[in-house]
């Protein structure tokens, strides 16, 4: 498949591009939707997606730079040639919850709420924006005799240098899309997540499948004995175990749906 859906003369729009901002206006929706339950406007969903969009794009570039940064040193001016690839998803996170938090205290918005409501948006955003990958064949694994399991038009795809490769991008996707109808259905049952507990589901959810299928990649960014995203990931397992524990022992935290407020 030919990763450039449309050439308008010397400009490309990707299917990379198309995949990411359909995720995105997927998110923005979802989250303006369930902004109204917690008493946020939709404004400020929309007001911080156009914040944090950008700067999460500019974040996710420059935390590939830094670990890759032999391939940039000799050559810095493709530091900014975003457009041949090279960007790292935990950088976009770890940019846009740094935005969440002051674009929430600006506001006077109650920050777990407006990660409780943003989150599983991302999940799905995150599920859309992996078949970026799939169209540029990139974030995939080792190489296999056959990928008979699979629908021809993702076997084909997967045909890369001479073998079929284990499509990784395929699990992350459908492991986010699978995380996002859990915490969909969790949050509705009144009285059984507490305020935050939805954003820790999405780090140990998320951390974990990461864990797993990263190990599975080969070209993955490496530092000491695991891979970078293997490291974060581990930290957001026990970052989200560890809020879990410390926040269930509140009493006066509420639940994030009560009985009688739907």
């Amino acid at each position: 498949m030919n990763p450039i859906a449309i050439q308008l003369g010397p400009i490309a729009i990707r299917w990379y591009a198309i995949c990411i901002v359909s995720g995105l206006i997927l998110a923005v929706y979802l989250a303006s939707k369930e902004a109204p339950r917690k008493k946020i406007l939709s404004d400020d969903i929309l007001d911080f997606i156009l914040i944090a969009f950008p700067l999460s794009i500019i974040g996710a570039r420059i935390y590939y730079v830094i670990f890759s940064w032999s391939d940039y040193k000799d050559n810095l001016g493709e530091i900014f040639a975003i457009w041949h690839g090279g960007i790292a998803i935990y950088g976009g996170l770890i940019t846009g919850l740094i935005c969440l938090v002051l674009f929430t205290r600006h506001r006077f918005i109650d920050t777990w709420d407006f990660l409780d409501i943003t989150v599983p948006p991302v999940m799905i955003a995150q599920a859309i924006g992996r078949w970026g990958n799939f169209f540029n064949q990139e974030a995939y694994g080792k190489a296999v005799k056959s990928l008979d399991y699979l629908p021809a038009f993702i076997r084909d795809q997967m045909y890369i240098e001479s073998s079929y490769r284990v499509p990784t991008f395929l699990y992350e996707s459908l492991w986010n899309f699978l995380g996002f109808i859990l915490i969909i259905i969790l949050r509705r049952k009144p009285n059984l997540l507490k305020q935050g507990e939805i954003t820790f589901f999405y780090l140990i959810w998320y951390g974990l499948g990461r864990f797993v299928i990263e190990g599975m990649r080969t070209d993955s960014l490496m530092l000491g004995g695991l891979r970078v995203s293997q490291w974060l990931s581990a930290a957001m397992i026990v970052l989200g175990l560890g809020l879990l524990a410390y926040r269930r022992r509140d009493k006066s935290i509420p639940y994030y749906t009560r009985k009688g407020v739907l």
